[in-house]
């Protein structure tokens, strides 16, 4: 007795299986091959990035944007552009951020400068260890009377660090949070960006200024490559299906 028409559904479902599969791995390949192309195209604007930013710390400084100016400041155009603006600290309202450097742990500085139209700009002055947080013990430093700032301008670190939120109420800091520490300094007319100053020198030697780290984590050629190795991959598996060298259980 031919056993044909039993055999007969059980190829057909079998193929249907097959051909299933082999959809599903074409999108998985399409998909693939959408996020190689992304991280390719990630490389592309993290080249141009780094390129900006390069030419923008070593070009001439330029004036701090002014408050006519401040609704049009925005990292992708601004962030560690080259600027210099004068004014007179008011040290008295200084806020010392927790900042982890070269130098070891300690806090970051960050003093008001107070310029002619009445209104401030958050400079961070630099670093100074944690036996050095009370002003009283470095006094040299705390300058007074007018002063000229050159630094990079660097914008706003809300609420905190990605380990420790800010805490506010106990004058606390683990970010640089232009709006929240202009309210707990019951400052107004403060600029939405801060300014991290160069290495010039102050004196006594303390803050150290010039400390800003650059850095641009860029591994999306690797990741490029990553997603289009895993394409071609799953893109093999499918011409051997379509070839019939797997899956087939000899009934083709």
């Amino acid at each position: 007795m031919s056993n044909v028409p039993t055999e007969e559904p059980e190829r057909r479902h079998f193929q249907a299986k097959r051909a299933l599969f082999a959809v599903c791995l074409a999108l998985l390949a399409a998909t693939l091959v959408t996020l190689g192309t992304w991280q390719v195209e990630r490389l592309a604007w993290k080249r141009d990035l780094i390129a900006r930013v390069e030419e923008r710390v070593h070009a001439s400084p330029v004036p701090a944007p002014a408050r006519s100016d401040w609704d049009k400041v925005n990292a992708v155009d601004d962030e560690y552009r080259r600027v210099t603006v004068a004014g007179t600290l008011a040290n008295d309202k200084e806020t010392l951020v927790y900042a982890s450097t070269a130098l070891g742990p300690g806090h970051w500085v960050m003093t008001p400068l107070m310029l002619a139209d009445g209104t401030a700009i958050l400079v961070n002055r630099g670093f100074v260890p944690t036996n050095k947080r009370d002003p009283a013990s470095r006094r040299e430093g705390q300058l007074p009377g007018p002063i000229a700032i050159t630094g990079l301008m660097r914008m706003t670190e809300p609420k905190g660090s990605l380990l420790q939120s800010n805490d506010v109420a106990a004058d606390r800091w683990y970010s640089r949070d232009v709006a929240a520490i202009a309210q707990k300094r019951g400052l107004s007319a403060v600029a939405p960006y801060f300014i991290d100053a160069d290495a010039a020198a102050n004196p006594g030697g303390l803050p150290v200024g010039g400390l800003t780290v650059i850095h641009f984590p860029n591994n999306h050629l690797v990741y490029a490559i990553t997603w289009y190795g895993l394409a071609a991959m799953v893109l093999a598996l499918l011409v051997f299906i379509f070839r019939g060298k797997i899956g087939t259980g000899g009934r083709e």
